[in-house]
């Protein structure tokens, strides 16, 4: 394969074919330049890398051989300085701080809250009503994570922070394709302006939340939320989470176990309408394992068809679709020495649609998940949640989300989404570029 990259504009380097279309950017990258293909980014070095193994050494050498990068001013100003965006010593002590409250112990402790919020929006749908599909699953993974990291349920609540995540949406994915990533943080664009007002309403409601929790702490009642379990956390020295911390870390918490879980789930009910085969082989498992009872958590393990279908809608739909790292003096990846200060960048999106890796890469084929299956997905060849020292904390909640979700609305409804392509459209998360609209139909 050819080994130069591709060439760029002065100044701007490959900046435009980057912002017009990042997904295809990637891909034509790895087509035709090959595994590692040095690029330009407006003034940075950048690097690609397409091979897993490439990728995981990468992931693996953050806060080692590598630097989290600067991950711009509008996504900094939505999560803060937590455990995504910190780096060193103080992201060390968050993760430690954090990691305790989404292992799989305490996410077994909610897989009855999220099988309540599906059942209860299942017994809300009507045979031939017609949804908005992501709308749906984004109001029922709103509920489950303002009960599961709040341990509260007001309308009012979910409808305020999920009016300030959607303009978060929009401004971080906008900073993401376009020029404004490269403006000092005193430029008020208005994107900016618009993202600022979002992130001070977003900001009132969750410190109004940790007051409530703070109160409820002092008078001795005993929560079994995430926030709770983050204000008894203490670190090394008995030092507990600043409110602000509490703040951004809950900010964290929230888009992670929502914002990647409806999205997921959207693209999962548009996949299984076009793949009849599929629906009948889940439909199949969830009658043989369940019988028409709600799952359990300990039924995720049971359900493998059921998983199989939530990693592959996250293998051809990933919600964080790009990775990169800032390499430091003496970086090495697969044997060879990378520049320091070069911007290595691996894609999702563009290794999980590697004709060598996965045939057939853009059909939808839960059967590659089997665990007999002639041809194994390779090593590596699989991240959709990041991996390495970084990968993240939500990884475990939001697979059981997605899939006991999926378990109790299979079981009584067919989405049926209205035929033709749905493309992506790169924001905060990969999300769908228009509506998925859908026509319900009993299961029953």
């Amino acid at each position: 394969m050819p080994t130069g990259g591709p060439r760029g504009l002065p100044l701007l380097g490959n900046l435009p074919a980057f912002a017009r279309d990042p997904l295809a950017f990637f891909c034509r990258l790895r087509d035709e330049h090959g595994d590692w293909v040095p690029w330009r980014l407006g003034p940075k070095r950048c690097l690609l890398v397409s091979r897993p193994e490439d990728a995981n050494e990468l992931l693996a050498g953050v806060e080692v051989s590598f630097s989290p990068p600067d991950m711009g001013w509008a996504l900094s100003a939505v999560l803060g300085n937590g455990v995504v965006t910190s780096t060193g010593d103080d992201w060390r002590r968050k993760r430690a701080l954090v990691q305790p409250s989404v292992r799989p112990r305490q996410v077994r402790s909610y897989a009855a809250t999220m099988v309540e919020c599906a059942d209860a929006v299942a017994s809300g749908w009507r045979d031939g009503q017609r949804v908005d599909v992501q709308r749906e699953m984004t109001r029922l993974t709103q509920r489950v994570a303002v009960r599961t990291l709040f341990g509260v349920e007001t309308a009012g609540r979910e409808e305020t922070i999920a009016r300030a995540m959607a303009v978060a949406q929009q401004e971080i994915g906008a900073e993401l394709r376009g020029v404004t990533v490269f403006f000092p943080s005193w430029i008020p664009t208005p994107g900016r302006r618009r993202l600022r007002a979002a992130v001070a309403e977003l900001d009132e409601e969750i410190h109004r939340i940790i007051d409530e929790h703070h109160a409820a702490r002092a008078a001795g009642e005993e929560r079994d939320d995430l926030l709770s379990r983050l204000l008894a956390a203490r670190d090394e020295n008995g030092a507990p989470l600043s409110d602000r911390e509490l703040r951004d870390e809950a900010v964290t918490l929230y888009i992670g176990g929502h914002e990647t879980t409806s999205t997921t789930l959207t693209w999962a009910w548009h996949l299984l309408s076009g793949s009849p085969q599929a629906r009948a082989r889940l439909d199949a498992e969830l009658a043989e394992v369940l019988d028409g009872r709600l799952p359990t958590f300990d039924d995720y393990a049971r359900l493998p068809f059921t998983q199989a279908v939530v990693k592959e809608s996250l293998r051809l739909f990933p919600p964080i679709r790009l990775i990169s790292a800032v390499a430091r003096e003496g970086a090495r990846l697969g044997g060879r020495e990378v520049p320091a200060g070069t911007t290595v960048w691996t894609s999702q999106w563009s290794v999980h649609r590697d004709p060598r890796l996965y045939p057939e890469p853009d059909a939808f084929r839960p059967e590659r998940w089997d665990a007999d299956a002639p041809i194994p997905v390779p090593d590596h060849a699989w991240f959709p949640f990041g991996g390495g020292p970084r990968t993240c904390l939500g990884t475990r909640f939001a697979l059981v989300e997605a899939a006991l979700v999926l378990a109790v609305l299979a079981q009584r409804w067919r989405v049926e989404t209205d035929p033709g392509e749905v493309k992506p459209f790169t924001g905060l998360t990969l999300q769908p570029s228009r509506a998925v609209e859908a026509t319900l139909r009993s299961s029953a």
